[in-house]
């Protein structure tokens, strides 16, 4: 269980999916231009949150690195370099 479950705040996956809701009924003219405004509203707070779960990842990767010694080591993740290794996988 995720450490902000008890503040009511959406998952990574349920915040993405409103998101993509909101979009699309944005896109597509569903809602009048008052709706269409306060969905703004929620789409940029939940993209906030997205953001928010995504740096917290980041950090929990940087920190489970292990090194070339075999410790482990907080390092920066590359993004790059992760593709690049599971391309060679």
């Amino acid at each position: 269980m995720s450490r902000n479950a008890g503040k009511n705040e959406p998952t990574f996956e349920q915040a993405l999916t409103r998101l993509e809701s909101i979009v699309e009924s944005i896109e597509q003219g569903k809602v009048s231009l008052e709706e269409s405004i306060t969905q703004y509203e929620e789409g940029m707070k939940l993209i906030h949150r997205c953001r928010s779960i995504l740096t917290d990842a980041e950090q929990k990767i940087q920190k489970l690195q292990l090194s070339a010694e075999g410790e482990l080591k907080a390092e920066p993740f590359d993004a790059e370099a992760a593709e690049d290794e599971a391309d060679i996988e």
